[in-house]
C-alpha cells in the first residue's frame, strides 16, 4: 500500500502516519530523514544533496526524486509506505507520478486530514504549554507566527494536491479535528473499504 497524508501543518499527520506505519507494516517516508541517510551513506545523489545544503539551498526536486526512487527501492518498502511531507507542490506530484509509473506501481490513496485553523493555533499552542509542562522545550515554530507563516506556505503550494488527487479519484478526506485515536480508526475504515 501506497499513500499520502496530506493536510496542514499541526494537522497531524506525523502522528497518524506513524501509528498506521506501525499497524500496517508500511514504511514511514520523510524526505528530511531520506535526504540525510543519503548524504550519511554517501550516494551519488547523497553526495549532490549534500553540497547544496551546505551551501544553504534547497534541494532541487529531481535530487529529491531521486533520493525517493532510491528508498522505495530497497526491501523493507516491499509492502508499502507513507509519504510524510512530500509533495508540498503540484510539480513534486506530478513527478512523483512519472516515478511511481516507470516502477510500475501507483499511489493507493490520499488521505487528508481536514482541520480548522483557528483550532489548529490552539493545538499548536498546546503543545507547546505540554512540553513546557513537562521539563522540555517546544519546537521553534510552535508558535502563532510561525504557524501563519506555515499555513500561508501551505494554502499557496500545497493545498492545490487536494484537487490534483480529487482528479485522479484518489483523494479521501476525514475529520482530522477528532481525537488522535478516532482520526486513526477513520483512516483505517477509508483503507478497508
Amino acid at each position: 500500500m501506497k499513500l499520502i497524508l496530506l493536510g496542514p501543518p499541526g494537522a497531524g499527520k506525523g502522528t497518524q502516519a506513524e501509528t498506521l506505519a506501525k499497524r500496517r507494516g508500511l514504511v514511514q517516508l520523510s524526505t528530511g530523514e531520506m535526504l540525510r541517510a543519503a548524504v550519511k551513506a554517501g550516494t551519488e545523489i547523497g553526495r549532490k544533496a549534500e553540497a547544496i545544503m551546505k551551501s544553504g539551498g534547497l534541494v532541487p526536486d529531481d535530487v529529491v526524486i531521486g533520493i525517493i526512487s532510491d528508498r522505495i527501492a530497497e526491501p523493507d518498502c516491499a509492502n508499502g509506505f507513507i509519504l510524510d511531507g512530500f509533495p508540498r507542490t503540484l510539480k513534486q506530484a506530478a513527478a512523483l507520478d512519472q516515478l511511481l509509473d516507470s516502477k510500475g506501481t501507483i499511489l493507493d490513496a490520499v488521505i487528508e486530514l481536514k482541520v480548522d485553523d483557528d483550532a489548529l493555533l490552539a493545538r499548536i499552542e498546546n503543545r507547546a504549554r505540554e512540553t513546557i509542562a513537562a521539563g522540555g522545550t517546544p519546537r521553534a515554530d510552535d508558535n502563532a507566527e510561525a504557524l501563519k507563516t506555515r499555513l500561508m506556505a501551505y494554502y499557496k503550494e500545497t493545498s492545490p494536491l487536494i484537487g490534483y488527487y480529487f482528479a485522479q479519484g484518489k483523494l479521501q478526506t476525514i475529520d482530522g479535528m477528532a481525537p488522535i485515536a478516532e482520526v486513526g480508526r477513520q483512516i483505517d475504515a477509508l483503507l478497508a473499504a
